[in-house]
C-alpha cells in the first residue's frame, strides 16, 4: 500500500528527505514550504508553498489529501508551525515526527550569551554604539529598530520588507554555506564587534560562530523556541526507520 507523507520543509534537512522519498514507490510524499524564500532551490517532490491557515487549515488538508504521517523538517526557530503540526497531528490522530538538527554547542574560545526573545536581545547590545552583524534572516530583523544608536550589518537571502527604519544598516543578501576565510575577512572589513545569531544548528552557517570565536567576538544567541509534543529524530535513517516501521496507519473511519 502505498502511503502519502507531507513534509514541512524548508531546510537542509526537507530537501535531503524529498530527495530520498523521491525514488521510493512505497511513498506518495509532498514537500511543504511556509514560502517565506522569493526563490527556494529546487525540490525533488511536489511542492506546496504558503501557509495552511492555522491548525483547522493544516486539519483539513491533511484529510482532504489523505495524509498518512506528518514529518515535521522546519528550521528550529519555526515555532507556530511546529505547534501547528502537532495540534493538527493529534486532532486528525496521525502520528508525527520532529527532525531537527542538534543545536552548536560552546567551544574553547567562544563567547556566548543567550537571549530569550530578539526585543530582549537588542536591548541588551547596550547603550553604548557598537558595530553589529545580525545573522538572523529577515524574520524579525525590525526588533532592532529599538536600538537604533547601533551601527548594523544584516545577513539575510531575501530583502527585508518593509525596509528597516534604522538610521545606519547595510543588508547583504546571501545564502549559506559559508566559509570561515571569508567569514572572518567580512566581519574585519565591517569593523565588527558584536554577532547576533540564531542557534541553527548545522554546517551551512557555522562558520561565523567559528570567524567570531578567531575574533574574539561576542555572539548573542537567540535561544530555540520549545519543541513541540511529538517524538524527535537527528538523523535522515532515523526518519526512514520510523517511516518504514514507525507509524500506524491512519483511522479510515474518521
Amino acid at each position: 500500500m502505498t502511503r502519502t507523507i507531507l513534509i514541512l520543509g524548508g531546510t537542509t534537512e526537507g530537501r535531503l528527505l524529498a530527495e530520498r522519498l523521491a525514488g521510493d514507490s512505497r511513498y506518495r510524499a509532498i514537500l511543504s514550504l511556509a514560502g517565506r524564500t522569493a526563490h527556494p532551490a529546487p525540490q525533488a517532490l511536489p511542492t506546496r508553498i504558503g501557509g495552511f491557515g492555522g491548525v483547522e487549515g493544516l486539519a483539513y488538508y491533511i484529510r482532504s489529501e489523505a495524509i498518512d504521517a506528518l514529518v515535521l523538517a522546519t528550521h528550529p526557530y519555526a515555532g507556530a508551525i511546529a505547534a501547528n503540526v502537532a495540534s493538527a497531528a493529534n486532532q486528525t490522530r496521525r502520528l508525527a515526527i520532529l527532525w531537527q538538527r542538534a543545536p552548536w554547542a560552546v567551544a574553547l574560545g567562544d563567547c556566548w550569551t543567550h537571549w530569550p526573545s530578539l526585543d530582549a536581545l537588542a536591548d541588551a547590545v547596550g547603550p553604548v554604539p557598537k558595530r553589529v552583524f545580525v545573522t538572523i534572516g529577515r524574520q524579525g530583523a525590525h526588533a532592532f529598530e529599538r536600538a537604533p544608536q547601533h551601527r548594523y550589518l544584516f545577513r539575510s537571502v531575501d530583502p527585508i520588507d518593509p525596509p528597516l527604519a534604522l538610521p545606519h544598516a547595510d543588508l547583504i543578501l546571501d545564502r549559506g554555506p559559508f566559509d570561515i576565510a571569508a567569514e572572518i575577512a567580512l566581519m574585519q572589513r565591517h569593523g565588527i564587534e558584536v554577532v547576533v545569531s540564531k542557534n541553527s544548528g548545522g554546517e551551512a552557517t557555522y562558520a561565523k560562530i567559528e570567524a567570531a570565536r578567531h575574533l574574539g567576538l561576542p555572539v548573542m544567541m537567540l535561544d530555540r523556541p520549545p519543541s513541540p509534543a511529538i517524538p524527535t529524530v537527528s538523523t535522515l535513517d532515523e526518519v526512514q526507520a520510523w517511516l518504514d516501521h514507525g507509524f500506524a496507519p491512519k483511522n479510515r473511519g474518521e
